[in-house]
């Protein structure tokens, strides 16, 4: 009986004790403890050809090539292991739709697919690696015709913005997969969630922390499978692991050069004393050309007045202001625009590395990646406070259609997004980008790796956060 059945079961028990009395607690006892504790055991075999593994590929051209790199490698092993080749899908290929990212509104298709042949669905990143002999012996061990997540385990240290505050009075009682660990749901549980997704809709437009919504999602308010954490599924390697995950910063060769980035810095005359002061504090001494746009032109920072009123929430107008500035000849010409808040803390060494990646002759928009509307055919943007990347070619693109704010207080973030998908441009996404602060995250995650930006100044000591999370004790030599 599968965890999902337990739990049902004994919904059904409790109702039977309000007729039946105290004489049938051991039952209700009883019942509590199997679906607390109830085990894997031993079970039939599952073959590679019986898998489904999903590399969480982006459309980006180094996505794509590390995705295709990683396909390979784990089709290489299956043939050293003498089995039957897994089926190995590189989630931007699934279909035309840029926002299968968000793994829901792929799920239909995948059932559709797969699910006649498929046992497992396992999810992995670009950079994860998979020993599939450790992970078939993984898998043995859970029943494929019950209902299954599994994963790494994650939990909030306390409540977080970014997941709505859910579980503010015991944040560390709800898991969440470590994506870079991979993690697999078993068919029974993906066809059942497919249907849903196509009979129902999300409660919520915006899809922000991925791997929290989608253990929410399958949890059901209790309805469904919490995540059973498996310990074969890591990061850093030791022994019987099933994955290990190499970095979210990878090795490109040298970073860009100081000279080939160009920062604006979004503030106004209300932060100028507050906020301009730990940027001047912290990064902005990493940067070869950066300028401060504010509503008042400040000669003492220096800021730049675009002639745009300050708005309360938004910002479009400026961002749209920033965006014709830089394609032209008032300011020096880079290959990157990186758009950041007075409160954004940056590391822009990091920031350079990751950039040599990246090819600046596409169009590239680069950040931390949320949706709106993904289960309905919507967007995905950018978040502006975890800092905006765009090659000049994205900016020129991007201005040259004529897509513009609606009115200057509109979210800049997410009208840029708008603009990107219908031009075609794909959101690049990188999880060293963080549009809140670090105690917002999973001090487990965040502490594995090299961040390239945190968002907000409440109730820390930014500078201390910049000192700790994202400054490098010996930094590579500047360019």
């Amino acid at each position: 009986m599968s965890h999902h059945h337990v739990v049902n079961g004994c919904k059904l028990v409790a109702v039977l004790l309000l007729w039946l009395g105290p004489s049938a607690g051991d039952t209700h006892t009883a019942c509590a403890h199997a679906a607390e504790h109830q085990e894997p055991t031993a079970h039939s075999s599952v073959g590679l050809e019986e898998v489904v593994i999903v590399i969480q590929t982006q459309r980006n051209s180094y996505h794509t090539r590390r995705g295709r790199q990683r396909r390979a490698e784990i089709l290489q092993q299956a043939a050293e292991l003498g089995q039957a080749d897994p089926v190995v899908v590189l989630l931007h290929e699934l279909s035309d739709y840029e926002g299968d990212w968000s793994i829901l509104p792929a799920l239909p298709q995948l059932s559709s697919t797969y699910g006649k042949s498929a046992s497992w669905f396992f999810f992995i990143e670009e950079e994860t690696r998979v020993t599939l002999a450790t992970l078939l012996q993984v898998l043995h061990r859970y029943q494929v015709q019950e209902e299954w997540f599994l994963g790494k385990s994650l939990h909030d240290n306390e409540a977080s913005i970014i997941h709505h505050y859910a579980f503010s009075e015991e944040p560390a009682s709800f898991s969440y997969p470590e994506p870079a660990a991979g993690w697999a749901l078993s068919t029974p549980l993906l066809q059942r969630l497919a249907e849903r997704i196509e009979l129902e809709y999300l409660k919520s437009d915006f899809t922000i922390d991925l791997k929290h919504e989608i253990a929410l999602y399958i949890w059901e308010e209790g309805n469904g499978p919490k995540l059973t954490a498996v310990p074969e599924f890591c990061i850093e390697m030791r022994d019987n692991c099933a994955t290990t995950f190499t970095t979210y910063l990878p090795n490109c060769g040298n970073a860009v050069s100081t000279k080939d980035v160009f920062v604006a810095v979004k503030t106004c005359q209300r932060f100028h004393l507050e906020r301009v002061p730990v940027v001047k504090a912290t990064w902005e001494k990493n940067a070869g050309f950066l300028e401060f746009y504010s509503d008042v032109t400040d000669a003492s920072i220096p800021t730049i007045s675009l002639g745009v009123p300050n708005t309360e929430r938004g910002h479009c107008g400026k961002t749209f202001a920033i965006l014709r500035r830089f394609l032209s000849k008032a300011v020096p010409k880079t290959d990157w625009l990186l758009i950041v808040d007075d409160d954004t803390l940056i590391s822009l060494p990091r920031l350079r590395r990751l950039l040599h990646c990246y090819n600046p002759k596409e169009a590239v928009s680069l950040g931390e990646r949320y949706g709106y509307s993904l289960i309905q055919n919507g967007y995905s943007y950018a978040t502006g406070g975890a800092g905006m990347v765009l090659s000049r070619v994205a900016v020129s693109r991007l201005i040259s259609s004529g897509c513009s704010c609606y009115s200057d207080d509109a979210p800049d973030d997410m009208v840029l997004g708008r603009c990107f998908t219908s031009l075609g441009i794909p959101i690049t996404h990188s999880p060293l980008f963080h549009q809140a602060r670090p105690n917002d995250y999973s001090e487990k995650l965040i502490s594995l790796q090299q961040a390239i930006s945190f968002h907000k100044h409440w109730d820390i000591d930014p500078v201390a956060v910049y000192k700790h999370w994202l400054q490098d004790t010996h930094p590579r030599d500047e360019l």
